[in-house]
């Protein structure tokens, strides 16, 4: 289910937040679109954090610590990185709009950032919403092999340490798929956030923001 926004002036970050505890994220055409719409899937992605699956091969890149990786270090690269054209991805749904809204969430301190680096340089991370238990995936990018996903294995470590209940997804992919992402109908993901949304917030930062966490660590926090 879709609905176009005819004002976008009116969209705030507080708006934004008051759409993801009902169910609902922003999305555009493409990145020269300036407007925005609605998204309410039928069925909804989401990666049950008990069920997050890491291939071997997976594991002993992110044991190796070849990417050093950090949260929130540099918010505005990323969602620039995801927003950039990529290999088999020419144009994205992230416009300027879009990055103005979810800086002003990571502001507001609901907005967060995945980085991986390689000899200084940002090569991969990723950005969501947090809210409550709740975790919105939004977009990754990637400029080396696996960045992206070494990326993801330190967001669920850091989910799993901060108490979070729901990871969403929006949608499931092949890639996602791998790591354990199934799809769920509306209903039933209605349940699993309204029961998220409930009670004491969970803490992105309690693993450590100020440092780089070991792959090695982020491994033995989700048993693999």
């Amino acid at each position: 289910m879709t609905s176009r926004d005819s004002a976008i002036s009116e969209i705030t970050p507080e708006v934004l937040l008051r759409a993801y505890a009902c169910g609902i994220f922003p999305m555009a055409e493409s990145a020269d679109d300036p407007t925005l719409f609605w998204v309410e899937p039928e069925m909804r992605g989401v990666i049950p954090l008990d069920g997050f699956r890491i291939a071997s091969r997976l594991a002993r890149t992110v044991r190796s610590d070849g990417f050093t990786v950090t949260a929130n270090r540099a918010f505005k690269a990323v969602i620039a990185g995801c927003a950039a054209p990529q290999e088999g991805r020419e144009d994205t749904w992230i416009n300027k709009r879009i990055r103005e809204l979810y800086c002003g969430l990571h502001t507001l301190g609901h907005a967060h950032s995945v980085e991986a680096w390689q000899n200084g340089d940002l090569v991969g991370g990723l950005y969501g919403v947090s809210l409550g238990r709740a975790f919105f995936g939004e977009s990754m990018f990637h400029r080396a092999r696996d960045a992206s996903k070494v990326a993801l294995v330190h967001l669920v470590a850091r989910l799993i340490a901060g108490g979070f209940e729901l990871l969403d997804t929006q949608y499931v992919t092949e890639h996602l798929r791998s790591f354990g992402a199934i799809e769920i109908p509306r209903r039933r993901y209605t349940t699993l956030l309204d029961k998220a949304l409930k009670g004491e917030p969970a803490d992105f930062a309690r693993l450590a923001l100020h440092r780089p966490i070991a792959g090695a660590d982020a491994l033995a926090i989700i048993g693999a």
